[in-house]
């Protein structure tokens, strides 16, 4: 079990500064992306560490929704200067972005591709410690604070890849809910449904005792299958979004919703930054990569956009209807989590949990606005053949699933998930 240290309380940031000094860093790498730049969270940041005596460099270049190419236009910059930590301020992409930068500086590879994970690369451990980095989320769903992956959008292939290793975990998490004030209703509404896919994902994948042992336990991946400790996390996870999702959608104002929500991201990031996810995220990284002309509510952005947590989401219904069967059991226990009356549910692998826990998450989906489907969204049943071979490479989560799912059965997920409901 690895994880990151976090602290959590309204105005932390305002504490980065003197946690830099006392890990001996004096100049630094603040990363996150054009809209945040100008904003507070990033602005508390940089005044803090410069309060500190210290030297703050801003990169603001972060795409979110990171490519291959948005990444080594940042590792580039981190190369070129003589950083010795890093500091990530903004949601999901910014704080993976950080983390490629750590390590492509740290550990410079002879190609690009040699970490990222098999088959599309080479999938090479890394070969030591990194830098600090700590990580300021102003998002409450990636979790990313908390786990050692960081994702992006490999355009030659049209689909999400990444990089796993728990070295990649930053340093420090500060979970500050003052950062989560500016988020638009829109993004709440994702990135919550991220934490609700993470917390399901991970509490259902394959059990880690049916997995293989590694030959040292230094290459033991990063995920490794629900696992007793990943358990407590997960469902915690999952009661504090029944709880809180809906209430921080509806009013941005409701300080406890968005603080709660912020703790049920890291919450979920425990869980599933070692449990591992699965299939929703395995079929949601070429749904985003493959997005032809949909642009989401609330991200501003300058190209076609599907959410990370929208393109997991979408998937999800179909999925859990599809998995229920290997472990009915747990699907049941997550849907109760949900907020789902399981009382009167049939046992068995022939039973209702599927449907429960599929019907649940599509409540959700409708409350919060979301699209009806892939095809909502822009996709047809003759891009399914694309969205499999997108998927298909996805080793490191589709071999978590509870059920196996080859070409076949993805395609069967994929057409039964273009409508939702």
């Amino acid at each position: 079990m690895a994880v990151s240290s976090v602290r959590f309380g309204p105005g932390v940031t305002r504490e980065v500064g003197m946690d830099l000094e006392d890990l001996g860093a004096r100049r630094i790498m603040v990363v996150t992306d054009p809209t945040l730049s100008k904003m507070a969270p990033v602005q508390t940041a940089l005044e803090s560490i410069k309060a500190s005596g210290l030297t703050a460099v801003l990169y603001d270049r972060v795409r979110v929704e990171p490519t291959d190419a948005s990444f080594l236009d940042a590792i580039a910059f981190g190369r070129d200067g003589g950083f010795d930590a890093f500091v990530a301020v903004g949601g999901g992409s910014t704080i993976d972005t950080a983390k490629a930068v750590n390590l492509y500086t740290t550990h410079p590879p002879a190609d690009f591709l040699d970490y990222v994970n098999a088959p599309i690369g080479k999938g090479l451990p890394v070969p030591g410690p990194l830098k600090p980095l700590i990580a300021i989320p102003t998002t409450a769903g990636t979790g990313s604070e908390t786990t050692g992956v960081s994702i992006f959008d490999y355009k030659p292939l049209h689909a999400k890849t990444g990089i796993a290793s728990r070295r990649l975990k930053p340093t420090l998490g500060l979970l500050d809910p003052d950062n989560t004030r500016t988020m638009p209703r829109q993004v709440a509404a994702s990135t919550g449904l991220d934490i609700l896919s993470h917390a399901v994902e991970s509490y259902t994948a394959m059990p880690f005792s049916e997995r293989l042992r590694p030959d040292r336990p230094t290459v033991r991946p990063a995920y490794q299958g629900s696992n007793p400790i990943s358990d407590i996390w997960s469902l915690q996870a999952l009661r504090m979004v029944n709880a809180f999702l809906v209430r921080a959608f509806d009013d941005p104002s409701d300080d406890e919703a968005r603080a709660q929500m912020l703790l049920a991201a890291s919450y979920a990031g425990v869980g599933f930054g070692n449990a591992g996810v699965h299939l929703p995220h395995g079929m949601s990284y070429p749904v985003s990569g493959g997005v032809k002309s949909y642009r989401a509510p609330g991200y501003v952005t300058d190209h076609a956009i599907v959410p990370h947590g929208m393109s997991v989401i979408l998937n999800a219904p179909a999925t859990f209807r599809f998995t229920a069967s290997s472990h009915p059991d747990r699907h049941l226990q997550a849907a109760e989590a949900l907020g789902a009356d399981v009382s009167r549910a049939r046992p068995g692998n022939n039973g209702d949990a599927g449907k429960i826990l599929a019907d649940r998450i599509t409540w959700f989906m409708q409350r919060l606005q979301m699209p009806n489907g892939l095809k909502a969204i822009g996709y047809s049943s003759s891009d399914i053949p694309a969205l499999v071979e997108g998927t298909l490479p996805q080793h490191r989560v589709t071999k978590l699933s509870p059920r196996y799912a080859g070409p076949e059965e993805l395609a069967s997920i994929f057409d039964a998930a273009m409508t939702a409901w």
